[in-house]
C-alpha cells in the first residue's frame, strides 16, 4: 500500500470520456488514500478542427480560452486538469527528426500546465502514471523530475495503423527510460520486458457489480422468447476482433442452438451471412444495465476473438462480467487468457468451439458456477492498483 503521496497521472483519455477507461477506474482507486491530479489530454490542432462541434472539445476551447477553469476538484482527494495549450498534430509525421524536434515542443507546453497545477496544489515528491500516453508524456520525465515514473500498457496500441508510424519507435524507448512498465496481460508484460526489465503483470481490474444473479429481476421481451440452448456474446461486433467466420460455424454446425449477438455493428457483420441463418439473432445495442439481464439468459457466453496483432495482447473484461454471472464461458486462446485456464473453456479453431460449447452444456453445475463467481469478482480495482504499488514499493526500495 502506497498512501498520503502525490500523483499524476495522464492517459489517452479524459476524465470526462464518454466510455469505460482502465486510467480512470486505477486513478480513482489511487485517490482513495493519495493526492491524485487527473490530467486530460490537451487539444491538438487537427482535433480543435475536427471536431470542433463536439460538446466536449467545445468545454476544452472555452477552458484554453479562459472562460472556464483549468483545474477542477472532482473528490476528496482528485483534481482534473484540462490544459490550456494547444499542441502541434504530429502523430503521423515520418520523419523521425521533424517528429522528435515539434514532439518535444509539444511536450514543453505540456509539461508547462502540469508543472502550474501542481504548484498550485502544492504536490511534491510526486509519482506519475501514465496510461499509454507515448507521444505526449515522451518527456515529461526529464521535464518534471518524479520520483518514479511509471508506463502503463494495457493494448498493444502499436498493432493499429494510428500509432505505427512513429508508435514502434517511441514506446519502446518511453518504456525504455521509464523507471517501471506494469500490464494488464501477460503478452504486452512479456513484450514490455525487451525494453524495460521491470515490466510486470500486474492484471486486472473490473467493476462486476452490476453482474450479480441476485440483482435479476426479469427477462428482456427480445430475448425471453427465443428457445435455448442460448449461445450468446456481448459487445461490439467488430469484425477486426472478433471472428465472423467461427460465429458462423457455430451456428451452422448446431441448428438446434440460438446464438444470440449483443451489441452494435459494423459494416462487416451488418453484410455478413450470418444475418441469413434462421438460429442467429442480433439484439442491437443495450444500455450498459441493461447487460446482465441479458447475459443472465444465456447457456453459455462465447467471446469468439479474432487473432490479431491488435487482440493478442487484450485482456478482455467481457471474460470477468460472463463469469461474474457464473456463466460456462468459451473463448479463444491467447496469451492474454492464460489467466483465466480452469474457469473458461479455451478453444483454437471453430471445430474446438463447437465441441466446447457441448462441453460446457453438459458439465454446468452449481459448484462450477461459484468458482467462476468468486473468481471473477477477485479482479477488483483494489487488487490491481495494489499490485502496481508492489512493483512501485520494489523500485523505490532498489538501491539508487
Amino acid at each position: 500500500m502506497i498512501t498520503n503521496r502525490d500523483f499524476i497521472v495522464i492517459g489517452l483519455q479524459a476524465l470526462d470520456s464518454r466510455i469505460g477507461s482502465n486510467c480512470i477506474n486505477i486513478a480513482q482507486e489511487i485517490a482513495r488514500h493519495n493526492r491524485v491530479l487527473y490530467v486530460n489530454y490537451p487539444l491538438d490542432r487537427l482535433t480543435r478542427f475536427r471536431e470542433r462541434k463536439d460538446p466536449l472539445i467545445q468545454k476544452r476551447i472555452r477552458v484554453l480560452n479562459g472562460k472556464e477553469p483549468d483545474l477542477v476538484q472532482v473528490s476528496e482527494n482528485m483534481w482534473n486538469l484540462n490544459p490550456r495549450t494547444m499542441l502541434e498534430s504530429i502523430s503521423q509525421l515520418p520523419n523521425d527528426t521533424i517528429f522528435n524536434f515539434l514532439n518535444r515542443i509539444n511536450n514543453k507546453r505540456f509539461a508547462r500546465q502540469i508543472k502550474s497545477a501542481i504548484d498550485r496544489l502544492g504536490f511534491s515528491n510526486y509519482f506519475i502514471f501514465n496510461d499509454s500516453d507515448m507521444f505526449r508524456g515522451f518527456y515529461l520525465k526529464e521535464m518534471l523530475s518524479p520520483e518514479l515514473y511509471v508506463y502503463y500498457t494495457r493494448d498493444n496500441l502499436i498493432a493499429v495503423d494510428f500509432w505505427k508510424t512513429q508508435g514502434i519507435r517511441i514506446e519502446a524507448a518511453l518504456m525504455a527510460k521509464s523507471d517501471l512498465v506494469v500490464a494488464n496481460s501477460t503478452y504486452l508484460a512479456d513484450h514490455a520486458r525487451q525494453f524495460n526489465p521491470h515490466s510486470y503483470y500486474v492484471g486486472q481490474g473490473c467493476d462486476v457489480s452490476l453482474f450479480d444473479k441476485k440483482l435479476i429481476d426479469r427477462i428482456p421481451d427480445d430475448i425471453k422468447n427465443i428457445p435455448g440452448p442460448i449461445i450468446g456474446y456481448i459487445g461490439a461486433l467488430f469484425s477486426l476482433r472478433l471472428d465472423i467466420e467461427v460465429i458462423e460455424h457455430i451456428a451452422t454446425q448446431k441448428p438446434e442452438w440460438q446464438v444470440v449477438l449483443v451489441g452494435p455493428e459494423d459494416e462487416a457483420f451488418k453484410s455478413s451471412r450470418l444475418h441469413q441463418i434462421s438460429n442467429v439473432h442480433f439484439l442491437g445495442s443495450k444500455k450498459m444495465e441493461e447487460l446482465p439481464f441479458y447475459l443472465n439468459a444465456f447457456d453459455v457466453a462465447i467471446n469468439p476473438q479474432l487473432l490479431n496483432e491488435v487482440t493478442i495482447g487484450n485482456y478482455p473484461r467481457k471474460i470477468d462480467e460472463y463469469l461474474a454471472m457464473g456463466k460456462p464461458t468459451v473463448a479463444t486462446r491467447t496469451k492474454a487468457m492464460e489467466v483465466f485456464e480452469g474457469y473458461t473453456y479455451l478453444a483454437e479453431n471453430k471445430e474446438e468451439y463447437v465441441k466446447l460449447i457441448e462441453q460446457a452444456l453438459s458439465e454446468n453445475s452449481p459448484e462450477l458456477e461459484a468458482a467462476r463467481e468468486s473468481f471473477a469478482r477477485s479482479h477488483t480495482w483494489e487488487n490491481n492498483v495494489l499490485e502496481i504499488y508492489k512493483w512501485m514499493v520494489h523500485i523505490l526500495q532498489q538501491p539508487k
